[in-house]
């Protein structure tokens, strides 16, 4: 780091989500995160799935929100479109992902206070970039601009595109897994976390911040250990699990 960099507050949280990411890569390559189809025993009192996300994502959507809208620019254009797709992707994880889970398998509430307590600081760091410490106000002619907003509308449809296929092969009552197909389901097992890589790596580039390349590299650290995770849980549950397909990226991963 540049020594006459004064360490803010700002940026010292934004060094720590980015520090979080290398023991988060490490843990979680070798240690499942007990939820979901991972869940066991042994990590303490759950909460039922719907609440266990909405306690986690909560802080990403509200904590954006409030420190968002506190910022002298937030209503300036770009930052008011960076909050924009901020708030929808985050929106539908908190108010409306969670309703439409059938799972009936909880959330351990010591991984829901750590989503919380991640998502808190994250939320922070990214809302003040954007409303606060960045200067956006010659960045619609930039092509960063575009590239960052383009890169992240393909993820969420990536992303929406995924969960549906998974929402749709459960009925009501039903709690059994079955093998997706359809889509990027063609290639691999887990295009939701691609295309969620694809969203904040736009963002990244949108706001060219170190917040935003923090919550990326964080992204990736959380997001590639599950994904080979679900692709080995696949192969061993489903004796004809198509062989071709790969973990996260199409031919390659």
């Amino acid at each position: 780091m540049d020594p006459g960099v004064a360490m803010t507050p700002h940026l010292a949280v934004t060094l720590a989500v980015a520090a979080c990411a290398v023991p988060t890569f490490f843990w979680l390559l070798f240690v499942s995160a007990p939820y979901g189809r991972h869940t066991r025993a042994g990590w303490g009192p759950a909460l039922p799935p719907r609440w266990g996300w909405i306690l986690m994502e909560s802080p990403a959507f509200f904590g954006f929100l409030g420190v968002w809208l506190l910022g002298a620019r937030a209503w300036e254009p770009v930052p008011l479109a960076m909050a924009a797709i901020w708030l929808v992707h985050y929106g539908y994880r908190t108010l409306v992902f969670p309703f439409r889970l059938r799972s009936t398998r909880g959330v351990p509430l010591l991984i829901a206070l750590t989503g919380f307590g991640f998502n808190a600081a994250n939320a922070w760091v990214n809302a003040r970039q954007v409303s606060a410490v960045g200067d956006y106000r010659a960045w619609v002619g930039d092509p960063r601009f575009a590239v960052g907003i383009g890169l992240f509308g393909v993820g969420w449809l990536i992303n929406q595109a995924a969960d549906q296929t998974l929402l749709e092969l459960r009925n009501p009552g039903d709690t059994g897994y079955r093998i997706p197909h359809g889509g990027l389901y063609r290639y691999v097992s887990c295009p939701n976390y691609l295309g969620e890589m694809v969203e904040w790596l736009g963002w990244a580039v949108l706001t060219w911040s170190w917040p935003g390349l923090a919550f990326f590299v964080f992204t990736l650290a959380n997001l590639l250990p599950r994904a080979l995770h679900h692709h080995a849980w696949y192969r061993r549950t489903f004796p004809d699990y198509p062989r071709e397909r790969k973990a996260l990226v199409p031919w390659l991963l």
